[in-house]
């Protein structure tokens, strides 16, 4: 007798971050967070970025080296979690990001939350918002930060 197996759908985030389908998230919500992310890519965009396959870019956001929400039914990734590479070269994703996000989806936040946190601007941050301090190089004040909203 032959199995029958069941096959699970698979998500294009972290382990444990939530993709944020279209039909979940309130399209008001959406829309600010459009406004507030500003530049998106497209999956095959930061493939060509890269200088990957497109199935690899796809493998990166499933194992949370990126974090990507559906925009208008496209998933599409903020284009500061892309670095493009110098004279031509090959880029890479922003080197800070994954664990990040591991922490924020400890927080039990969804992707789009996580998403929405790191553009969110902040006084007290010398850069203004999450993301422009990794990219700065300071991973461990908005690490510590991500920790603390676990708790």
């Amino acid at each position: 007798m032959a199995r029958s197996r069941e096959r699970r759908p698979r998500t294009l985030t972290a382990p444990g971050l939530q993709p944020a389908p279209e039909e979940t998230v309130d399209p008001d919500e959406l829309a600010a967070l459009e406004a507030l992310v500003g530049d998106w890519l497209d999956l095959p965009t930061v493939a060509e970025v890269l200088g990957r396959d497109f199935l690899k870019v796809r493998q990166l956001v499933a194992e949370g080296e990126l974090a990507a929400v559906r925009v208008g039914g496209v998933l599409k990734v903020p284009a500061l979690f892309v670095v493009a590479g110098a004279d031509g070269a090959p880029g890479t994703t922003l080197p800070d990001l994954r664990g990040t996000l591991t922490l924020l989806s400890d927080a039990r936040y969804t992707t789009a939350e996580a998403v929405r946190w790191l553009f969110t601007p902040d006084s007290t941050l010398v850069e203004g918002r999450p993301v422009d301090t990794l990219r700065a190089g300071r991973k461990t004040e908005i690490r510590r930060r991500a920790q603390a909203l676990g708790f």
